[in-house]
C-alpha cells in the first residue's frame, strides 16, 4: 500500500536512491523541488519541511509543501510539491501541484495515486479549486490529472516556447 509521508531524515537512503535514479535518467526532474542537492540531508529535509511558512517564503514565491510517495517496501517512488496559492506564473504554468514518479516506476499506477493523495493534502489546505498543469505531449500525466477529475481549461505556452496543458479540478 503506497502513502505519502513528509520530507524525513529516517528516509535518507529510500530518498538518494530516487534521488540518483532521476539524475541517472537525464530527465527533467519533476517536481522542482527533487532537483535540489540533497548531500547535506538534514538541512535539506528542514527546508523542505519550513518551505510552508509563509516567513520562509522567498519573494516572488509562495507557501508550498513537499511530500513523498512511499511504495509498500518503503522506497520513495514520487514526490509531489503542493502550492499553497498561486501568483501569476504559478497560474499560467505551475499549478498548485506540481508531481513526478522515478522513470523505473512509471506505468504502475502510482501518478494516479499521487495525485490523488496530493489532492487531500489541498483539502486540507481548504483549496476547493485546484489547478494542475502537464506538458502538451505528456499524455501519461494528462490522463493522470482526467482520473482524477481535472478539466481542461487552456493551453499556455511558456517564455522558452514549451506549451502546458491547465486543467482545474473542482474539489467539493
Amino acid at each position: 500500500m503506497v502513502r505519502l509521508v513528509k520530507p524525513s531524515v529516517a528516509l535518507q537512503e529510500a530518498y538518494l536512491a530516487f534521488y540518483r535514479e532521476w539524475i541517472e535518467s537525464g530527465e527533467d526532474i519533476v517536481p522542482w523541488v527533487v532537483s535540489k542537492d540533497p548531500s547535506d540531508f538534514e538541512a535539506y529535509v528542514n527546508e523542505l519541511n519550513e518551505a510552508c511558512k509563509e516567513e520562509n517564503t522567498p519573494d516572488g514565491w509562495v507557501p508550498h509543501s513537499t511530500c513523498w510517495l512511499l511504495d509498500g517496501d518503503g522506497h520513495v517512488v514520487g514526490a509531489a510539491n503542493i502550492r499553497h496559492r498561486l501568483n501569476q506564473k504559478l497560474l499560467e504554468s505551475g499549478g498548485h501541484i506540481g508531481y513526478g514518479i522515478i522513470p523505473s516506476e512509471r506505468r504502475k499506477g502510482y501518478a494516479a495515486q499521487l495525485l490523488a493523495l496530493s489532492l487531500q493534502e489541498t483539502d486540507a489546505l481548504g483549496i476547493r479549486e485546484v489547478l494542475v498543469i502537464c506538458d502538451q505531449d505528456n499524455i501519461g500525466s494528462e490522463r493522470t490529472i482526467l482520473r482524477n477529475g481535472g478539466k481542461f481549461e487552456s493551453s499556455f505556452t511558456e517564455a522558452h516556447g514549451n506549451v502546458v496543458k491547465r486543467f482545474w479540478i473542482h474539489r467539493v
